[in-house]
């Protein structure tokens, strides 16, 4: 097709000259027919599959045969068949990734899940990959209209919107691949992540589950705190860099990660008082509610796609000395026992699994995690109460993690029995 197009545009360069009155002129008239008839076969091509002996191939060699070829509106329809299963992929995926979500949620209040991302990331990459080799098909055909154009052309009408429905499902994975793979945690927290102390150092690490990336452009991520937090909460500042280039590990297996470790936060100082930003009695949590957001943002770049990608861990808590850390793994725990949806009104986000629960769970279904994580950072405002399946569960993970062996029927019974009298 592409070599009929580029005899159509040099015939027409040479032999059509608008704005001259050669009517009266045979060979002229003749020349435009031809050039109508090149236009015709053209747009048959360009409609349906094509003939027999009508073209020859590069440097004189045969054209493949007619069933090999296939015509750009047959292209376009079958691209239009293939985003429609890409966006039932893209649903699986996201249900998937969601359901990591809620594992990665639970392995913080010492739950033993599988937290691998690995089977993610093959599946991210794969859709990716052919979403983009679509996108570069049709850039082609995109090249090939602009070249020659004409009325009831069906890559004028059609190719575009494919276009612009192909790139929001690439920036929609784009933008769900970017995760938070390593939640804040101390090195020496006692399996207690999400408790940041002040001038103590900790990690965090987010990865984009699609390996697609261009080595030309320097893909750099940043990290913020509480880029939109209360205005009553105390302020901080992350010290040193608190930007790194997104690297691709030593093999293809190990991803595309940054690894920002050996962070230390700083409260901001008031400078009228002196003191912290926040001062005693200020404010309406105490500071062990106070529920922080670290956020991530990439600029990435691949195949003339650009965008921003932005993702944020879980609320975590900052400290500053140990007498404040029971209090504070306190609030962990109330926060993301009762909240996966932290919008929802303290609905219990998973079906109660406790082996030994003294009680039947009548907690309601799971809900769907949310398409974007947005969590209430006034949360403790209105805390919501836990029911005691729920949080029986959540004390069998914390002796399990800690004694490697989870509290029996009996040990939930004893608590239960110091927490409500005879059940």
């Amino acid at each position: 097709l592409e070599d009929l197009q580029d005899t159509f545009d040099f015939c027409f360069k040479v032999h059509y000259l608008p704005g001259e009155d050669r009517t009266s002129d045979p060979q002229y008239t003749q020349q435009v027919q031809a050039l109508q008839a090149k236009l015709q076969i053209l747009d048959r091509q360009r409609r349906v599959r094509g003939g027999r002996g009508w073209a020859r191939g590069v440097h004189g060699h045969p054209a493949p045969p007619a069933q090999a070829r296939v015509s750009p509106q047959e292209v376009l329809a079958q691209m239009q068949q293939l985003l429609g299963r890409s966006e039932t992929l893209q649903d699986f995926l996201q249900q998937e990734l969601g359901a990591w979500r809620e594992r990665q949620q639970r392995a913080c209040l010492g739950a033993t899940v599988d937290t691998r991302l690995r089977p993610l990331e093959t599946w991210f990459t794969e859709l990716g990959q052919g979403l983009f080799q679509l996108l570069q098909l049709l850039r082609a055909l995109g090249d090939l209209r602009q070249k020659v154009t004409y009325e009831r052309d069906p890559l004028k009408a059609e190719t575009p919107l494919l276009e612009q429905r192909l790139r929001e499902l690439l920036i929609y994975l784009l933008q769900r691949a970017f995760v938070v793979e390593q939640q804040p945690s101390m090195p020496n927290a006692c399996k207690r992540p999400l408790v940041l102390r002040t001038a103590s150092k900790f990690s965090v690490r987010a990865r984009l589950l699609v390996c697609l990336h261009d080595r030309n452009h320097r893909m750099e991520a940043k990290i913020h705190i509480d880029r939109s937090g209360p205005p009553a909460f105390r302020k901080f500042n992350i010290l040193t860099s608190n930007s790194k280039t997104l690297l691709a590990g030593d093999s293809p297996q190990d991803g595309l990660i940054c690894d920002f470790q050996y962070l230390t936060l700083k409260e901001q100082k008031d400078s009228r008082s002196g003191k912290g930003s926040k001062g005693a009695g200020e404010g309406p949590l105490v500071v062990t509610e106070e529920l922080h957001l670290i956020t991530f943002t990439l600029a990435y770049a691949y195949c003339g796609l650009e965008l921003e990608l932005e993702t944020s861990t879980l609320p975590f808590v900052i400290i500053s000395n140990n007498n404040q850390l029971s209090s504070a793994w306190a609030s962990i725990l109330w926060f993301n026992m009762l909240s996966t949806d932290p919008k929802a009104s303290g609905t219990p986000p998973w079906p109660c699994a406790a082996p030994h629960c003294p009680r039947p769970c009548c907690s309601p279904p799971r809900l769907p995690l949310p398409r974007s994580w947005c969590p209430d950072q006034q949360f403790f405002s209105t805390p919501p109460p836990a029911p005691w399946p729920r949080l029986a569960e959540v004390l069998s993970w914390q002796f399990e993690s800690v004694a490697e062996r989870g509290l029996s029927r009996e040990h939930l019974l004893m608590l239960a029995e110091k927490l409500f009298g005879k059940v």
